[in-house]
């Protein structure tokens, strides 16, 4: 069987969920910016562990912003069932 060369470096973020937040301007699916998106392939394995590292603090201000209508609305309804 061939071996499969492979880099050592930290692997990319993406989780093919690729959707920019419109106010945010980073993506909801690994919450990285456009800039940081194309330069990940040129970023040295220290800086990518280092934007890794940074990325759960921003999925955290990112789920903050959402809007989550439909739980609200199920518990209305649970509360007043017609």
């Amino acid at each position: 069987m061939e071996q499969i060369w492979k880099r050592n470096e930290p692997d990319s973020p993406c989780v093919k969920v690729c959707v920019m937040h419109p106010d945010a301007k980073i993506c909801i699916g690994c919450y990285r910016t456009i800039d940081e998106i194309s330069r990940w392939i040129a970023m040295d394995g220290e800086v990518r562990i280092a934007l890794k590292q940074e990325l759960p603090a921003r999925a955290i201000k990112l789920i903050g912003k959402r809007r989550g209508g439909r739980r609200r609305v199920r518990r209305d309804n649970a509360d007043n069932p017609t």
